[in-house]
C-alpha cells in the first residue's frame, strides 16, 4: 500500500523531527502528484512555487546543455526534498527534474509552506541545515571533478550516496551510464572502474543494490589527487 502523507513527511529529514500535531498540518496542506517515467516534474527556468517530496519512484536533477549533453547534478529517492532554493528566494528553478521511474510526489505550495513555518521554526532551522549540507557537498563535488581521477571520482559518489542512506548500501538504482553522467565521464570508463571495485572486493553489485565492503579503500581513492 502507497505511504500516507504524513508516513512520508516522516521520512523527510526536513519533517521528521516535528511532533504530530504539527506533522497533520503540513500533510493537509499538500497535493499528491504522480509521474511516469521519463516525464519532466519541473523545467529549469520555470517558477519556483513550490516544495517537492519524494513519496515514491526516483528522479533526477539534471542541467542539459545546448548541444543535448545531460549532467546529473543528483539522484533522489523516496524521503528526498527538492525545490527548496527556489522556495526561498523566489528565483526561477535551476534545473530540470525527470522521473527516472513511475514517481510519487507530494507538492507542498510556497505560501502554505511560508505559513506553517511561523508556528513550526523547528522546520526552518532543519531547512537551513540542510541547505548547509547541500552546499558542502557541492564544494566537495567541485573538488572531486577538478582533482580526481574517474576512479576517485567514482569512489567519491559511491561514499556519499551510502552516507545519504545512512550506511554502507546504495538502494538507489545507478546504471554505469547514471554514474557517468553524474561525474563527468564516459559509460565505458565508469564500467571499467566498477569493474575493477568489484575485482578488488571493494564493493559488491546486484540487482537491487550497491554494498560498500571497503570503505577504506574508497575513501583513500577519493582523496588522491
Amino acid at each position: 500500500m502507497p505511504l500516507s502523507p504524513i508516513e512520508v513527511l516522516r521520512k523527510v529529514p526536513l519533517f521528521a523531527g516535528l511532533g504530530e500535531n504539527d506533522l497533520v498540518a503540513f500533510a493537509e496542506l499538500t497535493r499528491e502528484r504522480s509521474y511516469p517515467k521519463g516525464s519532466v516534474i519541473v523545467f529549469e527556468d520555470d517558477p519556483g512555487d513550490a516544495l517537492y517530496l519524494v513519496a515514491a519512484g526516483q528522479v533526477k536533477v539534471v542541467i542539459i546543455a545546448e548541444d543535448g549533453r545531460e549532467v546529473i547534478l543528483s539522484v533522489l529517492g523516496e524521503g528526498s526534498f527538492f525545490g527548496e532554493m527556489a522556495v526561498i528566494d523566489d528565483e526561477p528553478r535551476s534545473a530540470h527534474v525527470i522521473a527516472m521511474e513511475d514517481s510519487s510526489l507530494l507538492v507542498l505550495r510556497r505560501e502554505d509552506f511560508y505559513a506553517r513555518l511561523r508556528s513550526s521554526p523547528e522546520v526552518a532551522i532543519a531547512l537551513l541545515r540542510e541547505i548547509s549540507r547541500r552546499l558542502r557537498r557541492a564544494d566537495e563535488k567541485i573538488g572531486s571533478l577538478v582533482l580526481l581521477d574517474v576512479n576517485g571520482r567514482v569512489a567519491h559518489l559511491l561514499l556519499r550516496m551510502a552516507d545519504d542512506e545512512g550506511g554502507d548500501r546504495i538502494t538507489r538504482k545507478l546504471t554505469h551510464h547514471t554514474i557517468a553522467q553524474m561525474i563527468g565521464s564516459s559509460r565505458e570508463t565508469v564500467s571499467r572502474t566498477m569493474r575493477n571495485l568489484v575485482e578488488r572486493g571493494i564493493i559488491q553489485v546486484t540487482r537491487k543494490e550497491i554494498t560498500l565492503r571497503d570503505r577504506r579503500s574508497l575513501m583513500l581513492a577519493a582523496r588522491r589527487a
